[in-house]
């Protein structure tokens, strides 16, 4: 599979271009990077792990717990300046970006395997140990393809490569969620992580033949040295934005998905404490729910490239906090099936319209000589609050209430609201919007 140069004159403005990416070989290959990255997370990270835990009798608190050992897709910034400036010895042979990328993606492999494996009812040990694995591996995968989808690309391409990244990113969610859940439900987790494990292939083949991106023309004078490798992306940020902007914007990114990221680990065993059987979050929750997420994600592609990303960021933040006061439906009419779906149809369209908007604009703050870097630490910074909120929650709700629980989830947009009107004038928008 070819990729499309950084440099070639190809137009991706507004919806008429993100048909255009869809046609390019850069886009396919993108779809199938995403499906690889999309495919482990909910399996180790998310609603897949936590529902299975919640079904062999583990307690929310344990469970919440557990979830931290995923936190290894919030550090990725932290080993990120060695992707950017070398290539895996092993692997070198296929570039800077397809050598981590290959290696990655084979860890995750093996790591699904082996968690097919575990009995957590009988100790919990060697789930957490193949977690952390999957976790760093699966890290690894996401700020190689981060890089190589924002150096394959013109910036104001980015909503519509993200819009494509996306849609197989979700689709890997719906083979690792609804997938996962139907096999689980008809045969047992073993079958269900082995089948998952066996999925990672697609994306492995895609590695070994895709091009390797054809690396920026360096505009800063790179140290040589290790710590040179570490300091230099982040002095490059705080050049480009200035120390106060620079905070502003870190804290900023660090805040916009937190009303969804806080209640992730909970879902799952919410669904299963309302009633519903594991066919029914499968059917509902990750095949309906990611149908809805795909449709939003094309939204805000094509919403950011019409519109900006002011007006855009302002609208998802809101979407996606009132989205959590949609699972209040769900938990005061327990076992119903119309509530599920209102919820999650708000959940996952908000979710799928925020998603892109905030990777293209965080694709808009890099610069390209400390892409996986600077995108890594962003997209550390977008998850790490949450996260560890998340870690938590199952304790917050023993303590409370489910309904409480998602009322306090929706509350906590207010900061970002602040910190986003400090930031109105201070937003540069895509090249599409200024050309108008």
């Amino acid at each position: 599979m070819s990729t499309t140069s950084a440099t070639a004159p190809v137009s991706y403005k507004g919806w008429a271009g993100i048909k255009r990416a869809f046609a390019t070989p850069s886009a396919l290959t993108m779809a199938i990077l995403g499906f690889g990255c999309g495919l482990p997370f909910l399996l180790i990270a998310s609603q897949t792990l936590s529902t299975r835990l919640r079904d062999v009798g583990l307690d929310l608190g344990s469970i919440g717990l557990i979830s931290l050992a995923s936190f290894f897709y919030l550090l990725k910034f932290l080993w990120a300046p060695l992707i950017d400036r070398y290539a895996f010895p092993l692997t070198a042979f296929l570039g800077r970006r397809r050598s981590w990328l290959l290696i990655a993606q084979l860890v995750v492999t093996v790591a699904l395997f082996a968690l097919a494996y575990m009995r957590p009812q009988y100790g919990v040990g060697g789930l957490v140990m193949w977690v952390l694995i999957a976790s760093f591996a699966g890290a690894t995968q996401d700020s190689v393809v981060d890089a190589y989808r924002i150096e394959i690309a013109p910036a104001n391409a980015q909503a519509a490569l993200a819009a494509t990244y996306v849609l197989g990113y979700r689709i890997g969610l719906i083979l690792a969620g609804a997938g996962a859940l139907y096999i689980a439900d008809l045969r047992d987790w073993t079958w269900a992580y082995l089948a998952m494990a066996s999925l990672m292939l697609l994306p492995i083949v895609t590695t070994l033949l895709c091009r390797e991106p054809v690396a920026p023309e360096s505009t800063v004078t790179r140290r040589i040295d290790f710590v040179g490798a570490f300091w230099q992306p982040f002095s490059s940020f705080f050049s480009s934005n200035g120390l106060l902007l620079g905070l502003v914007l870190l804290l900023f990114v660090g805040l916009y998905k937190f009303p969804d990221q806080v209640i992730g680990v909970m879902a799952g065993p919410f669904y299963l404490d309302s009633g519903y059987t594991k066919s029914d979050i499968a059917t509902v929750s990750k095949l309906y729910g990611v149908v809805m997420g795909v449709v939003g994600a094309f939204a805000g592609g094509a919403a950011v490239a019409a519109f900006g990303f002011r007006r855009m960021l302002f609208a998802a933040a809101i979407g996606v906090a009132l989205s959590n006061a949609a699972f209040l439906l769900m938990a005061h009419y327990p076992g119903q099936i119309w509530a599920f779906y209102a919820a999650i149809a708000a959940d996952n369209l908000f979710q799928g319209f925020a998603g892109v908007v905030l990777v293209a604009f965080m694709s808009s703050l890099t610069d390209r000589n400390f892409t996986a870097t600077q995108y890594a630490l962003l997209v550390s910074l977008a998850n790490l609050p949450g996260k560890f909120v998340g870690g938590a929650s199952g304790y917050i709700v023993e303590a409370t209430s489910y309904s409480t629980f998602f009322l306090i989830s929706t509350l906590t947009v207010i900061p970002t609201l602040l910190l986003l009107a400090w930031l109105w004038q201070r937003i540069k928008e895509p090249a599409a919007v200024q050309d108008r």
